[in-house]
């Protein structure tokens, strides 16, 4: 091994920087050349190649996103782009790659990895719904950052004595609404896992409010059966036989920004270190996760395509303690 590249791919997340750091040096102090691809694998098909140095990564480990840069690239999925993503990184001398990101990029790195070109994954997605990790990268900062607009609006809620929902990002795996629900003692949550219909909801916050709380508050991924906005229309156009009104408070992007938790900067750098000790034993296709505590390496043809289910001893947790 004398050069590897290492790119950020699909939706960023706190910590992608500290992997990018964590790899550039571990293979640096193993006399290797490192090379970082702008925009994800649209710059690995546009031959969007840069030095990395122990300089290069300095600095960046307590921002946000990527360094790199990063891109959904819907062409990647072609044959023709996998294949011209191997020439141009043969062109460069790249030994090898390390895709930092969630199932789409793994998905991406299995192709490249079928057509003969080296690859090690990393773990890195804020919906926590790749297999072959307990918790991914950037999950725990997003959550913070979730729980800490909950514990804001749960003020204002208990001071006017109103319900609110809170949208938080999960399109297809509701795990940031149910561990934000559960850390921010939310009444309900509803997640794309489960059909919550809205006078499900609507009698949750109502029971919480008979049972003497000062506050409701339901928590919703953005992938739920009823979004934010089809709730906020439905309590409207029932206040008056709900006997209360919902305001609605939706998070977006703001959750996949702001200054990596020390989790995550860990997470990020054991998981970049442990992507260069696999290549350096000349072990590919495997995707870097934390596994009860300990970075380990699972194939990807094993993870790529399955959905993580959600813990259902969390979810009847959360119902439990809403009470």
């Amino acid at each position: 091994m004398k050069r590897i590249a290492v790119v950020t791919s699909g939706g960023d997340a706190s910590g992608m920087n500290a992997a990018i750091r964590a790899v550039a040096r571990t293979a640096i102090d193993r006399g290797w050349e490192v090379l970082g691809v702008r925009r994800g694998y649209a710059g690995l098909i546009s031959d969007n190649f840069l030095p990395l140095g122990p300089r290069s990564v300095s600095g960046i480990i307590q921002h946000g996103g990527t360094m790199l840069g990063t891109a959904r690239c819907e062409e990647f999925k072609q044959d023709n782009a996998q294949i011209e993503a191997i020439r141009l990184l043969r062109a460069r001398g790249v030994d090898a790659l390390v895709i930092v990101g969630g199932d789409g990029s793994q998905t991406g790195a299995l192709r490249l990895l079928e057509k003969g070109f080296p690859v090690v994954g990393v773990a890195s997605t804020i919906d926590n719904d790749l297999a072959g990790a307990e918790i991914t990268l950037g999950v725990d900062t997003a959550l913070n950052v979730a729980l800490e607009a909950i514990d804001r609006i749960k003020v204002t809620a208990s001071s006017h004595q109103r319900a609110f929902l809170v949208e938080v990002m999960g399109r297809n795996c509701g795990y940031l609404a149910l561990a934000a629900g559960v850390a921010g003692g939310a009444e309900c949550v509803a997640l794309p896992e489960i059909e919550t219909e809205p006078e499900s909801i609507a009698m949750e916050l109502r029971s919480a409010y008979e049972r003497g709380k000062s506050h409701a508050i339901a928590v919703v991924a953005e992938g739920a059966k009823y979004s934010a906005t089809a709730l906020t229309k439905y309590f409207d156009e029932h206040r008056e036989r709900l006997g209360f009104e919902l305001r609605a408070v939706r998070l977006g992007h703001v959750q996949r920004g702001g200054t990596p938790g020390a989790f995550d900067r860990i997470l990020g750098t054991r998981m970049g270190a442990a992507a260069v000790e696999h290549l350096e034993r000349n072990e590919f296709g495997l995707l870097m996760g934390l596994n009860r505590g300990e970075i380990t390496g699972v194939p990807l043809k094993d993870i790529v395509g399955k959905h993580k289910p959600l813990d259902p001893r969390l979810m009847e947790l959360a119902g439990v303690l809403a009470r």
